[in-house]
């Protein structure tokens, strides 16, 4: 996932090397920035369709349209 700012910034961080090395087999990427960078892009996306949903919900709810089950009464 591409942003308008793509500059490489040099960081140390004190990461959990188990949950890196997990994450890793689970990307099956070949290194830890991959790792990294990947695990950045899915929460990044994950944020992105949260969004999109949640102001999809907000349409839908404020359209203030009555919802029924399949028995015919008022769904709470």
């Amino acid at each position: 996932m591409g942003t308008a700012n793509n500059r490489i910034a040099h960081k140390h961080f004190r990461l959990n090397a188990a949950k890196i090395k997990l994450a890793k087999k689970l990307m099956q990427t070949e290194t830890e920035t991959e790792t990294i960078e990947r695990a950045l892009d899915a929460v990044i996306a994950e944020h992105q369709r949260d969004r999109i949903t949640r102001e999809a919900n907000e349409r839908f709810v404020s359209t203030g349209i009555k919802i029924r089950d399949v028995y015919g009464k008022l769904a709470d």
